[in-house]
């Protein structure tokens, strides 16, 4: 059976070699994401048929493969036959694919055609915005959001800090832990989370990250984290904030993009995990589209 390795940082340049230019609309496919969720989702990779497989290994969704990266097309159907080899020696394995987009579940479909069986992964889809709308806050439909923001800056005195400015990246962590430690209903995730947060910190030169923190009358009010992925997008992989600051996430995604990606045209917040409640906060800021998510077997 093929080798698979598991991730580490040294990837990257492997990783950045087959992504080039990204030019998927998830953000699944970023190295950042793998290597910051590699030990939850047990993430591994190996180079087969000249494509970079990634394979997770989720305790409760089981086994999969992520669609291949840097594929060519001439190749695509050696590649899914070695996959489907593989599937039959994998116990827990009930997809083949998972995190598939609209676009490689086309060329399945091409190749395959009805031998390709899928089901939308509801919940993971990821939700795209207009950068400038999200800068701008204009119009109706954004009032609520701008009277946030206006809360924000007329009840606080703040100031803002780059997070490789003196302490701040130290300080970032900490509030992390903090946050943790107020929540009610600790799960294995939000943990694990803390600690990603630790990694796309403490590694943020490497992963190409850009962090922002907020402090409101003397103190920490929230920080965020983000990625340019490509010149039309950028993900938001971390955004933490202090409630008692009525309007701190109001401010911190409005002047967070504005300082480091207005010249961005999209951003990604990524999914609502089935979340009603994070569902319900992430369409008030009106997504330009959800970015779809399929989960894909095919039958041969």
């Amino acid at each position: 059976m093929t080798d698979f390795k598991e991730l580490q940082l040294g990837d990257r340049e492997l990783f950045n070699s087959f992504l080039k230019d990204y030019s998927f609309g998830t953000y699944e496919y970023a190295f950042s994401t793998l290597y910051i969720w590699r030990k939850m989702c047990r993430v591994y990779h190996s180079v087969i048929q000249d494509a970079l497989i990634v394979k997770k290994d989720d305790d409760e969704k089981g086994q999969s493969f992520m669609a291949p990266i840097g594929y060519r097309e001439e190749n695509l159907k050696l590649i899914i036959e070695d996959l489907l080899e593989m599937k039959k020696e994998i116990p827990n394995m009930p997809y083949l694919f998972r995190d598939v987009e609209e676009d490689f579940l086309a060329k399945l479909t091409d190749v395959y055609g009805e031998k390709v069986k899928y089901v939308e992964d509801d919940g993971n889809f990821d939700y795209i915005y207009d950068t400038e709308e999200l800068i701008s806050l204009s119009g109706k439909k954004f009032h609520s959001k701008k009277n946030h923001f206006n809360s924000f800056i007329t009840s606080y005195s703040y100031n803002i800090k780059d997070i490789n400015e003196h302490d701040t990246a130290e300080e970032c962590i900490k509030f992390a832990g903090q946050w943790l430690d107020d929540k009610t209903g600790k799960t294995d995730e939000l943990m694990y989370e803390v600690r990603a947060i630790e990694e796309l910190i403490n590694n943020r030169s490497v992963l190409n990250i850009e962090g922002m923190a907020v402090y409101a009358d003397g103190v920490m009010a929230g920080f965020t984290l983000g990625e340019r992925l490509n010149d039309n997008m950028v993900v938001i992989h971390i955004e933490k904030g202090d409630n008692n600051f009525r309007g701190i996430y109001a401010f911190l995604n409005k002047v967070f993009l504005d300082k480091y990606f207005s010249d961005v045209k999209y951003v990604n917040r990524q999914e609502d995990v089935g979340i009603k409640g994070l569902r319900m906060a992430k369409m008030s800021y009106h997504p330009v589209k959800l970015e779809k998510k399929y989960n894909v077997n095919i039958e041969v």
